[in-house]
């Protein structure tokens, strides 16, 4: 294949846990290289991390996550497949997605703007099946097995939509530049996207790009114990709430293997500038 200066050759690194043979290795790295022309810029890194679950009760025990680095942008996306060929045919189908919508986002943000809140005709693509889930681990064995803590990016909802998508998480974590409050954003369906804020203060979000809704709630002040009760009460995918002591946003929220995971922010404080966490 011919290259161009704009998509210059790039070798998909694999790493692989839990059997994988070499010839699913190299199916999934194809897989992950075709969709390479759908990118919105150069990609300049990419990799790709399959792993088997021994765990019999898991219906899909494969795990395809990849990661790329588009012009200095991260792409990742996350699936969940019967067999390593499945999945690395559904990670080729999400990955397509997330390059999609990242170039969706950035011609938005070059020439359209909304109110949050305001009626809109803007639209994501649909969500890809086979996103993965998690294991129904009984919540007496379920503990915090990983604990992320870092200065929360100073960014607008714009800014965190385009990190949502890119990387292909379900919620993003941030401080809002405009009000200064620790925020998550999410989508609420698929037409849109919800932002909760600790105290919500929608009046000094400003215009956004993308369509926006703002929960007029504020986020509970809790402990990690309550907000662990409230997420195997609600069976909701996480909870965000406000620190019982220090007051900042965190996330409590469920992994793929059936434990959960914490997202707390560190110093600097909501109200000063901090840089994008990676």
């Amino acid at each position: 294949m011919k290259r161009t200066p704009s998509q210059p050759f790039v070798d998909v690194q694999v790493e692989t846990r839990g059997g994988v043979s070499a010839e699913d290795t190299a199916y999934a790295r194809d897989k992950v290289r075709a969709v390479f022309g759908q990118a919105p810029g150069p990609v300049l890194f990419a990799r790709v991390r399959l792993t088997r679950f021994a765990n019999p009760a898991m219906e899909r025990p494969v795990v395809a996550q990849a990661n790329l680095d588009v012009n200095g942008k991260p792409a990742r996306a996350h699936v969940a497949g019967v067999s390593v060929t499945e999945a690395a045919d559904l990670l080729r189908d999400r990955l397509g997605g997330v390059l999609a919508r990242m170039a969706e986002h950035w011609e938005a943000r070059r020439g359209r703007t909304h109110s949050p809140g305001a009626a809109h005709e803007w639209r994501h693509g649909d969500e890809p099946a086979h996103r993965p889930g998690y294991f129904p681990r009984p919540a007496e064995e379920r503990e915090v097995v990983r604990h992320k803590a870092f200065a929360l990016a100073f960014e607008s909802p714009d800014e965190a939509a385009d990190d949502l998508e890119g990387l292909d998480y379900g919620f993003q974590l941030f401080t809002d530049a405009g009000s200064g409050e620790d925020s998550v954003l999410y989508r609420s369906d698929l037409e849109g996207y919800r932002l909760a804020q600790v105290h919500p203060r929608p009046d000094l979000i400003g215009p956004v790009a993308v369509p926006l809704t703002v929960s007029p709630a504020a986020a509970p002040r809790m402990t990690v114990a309550e907000a662990r009760e409230r997420l195997d009460v609600t069976g909701w995918p996480f909870v965000f709430f406000a620190d019982a002591e220090s007051g900042r946003g965190n996330v409590l929220y469920h992994r793929y293997d059936g434990h959960y995971g914490l997202i707390t922010p560190i110093a600097p404080t909501a109200h000063e500038p901090s840089p994008t966490a990676t």
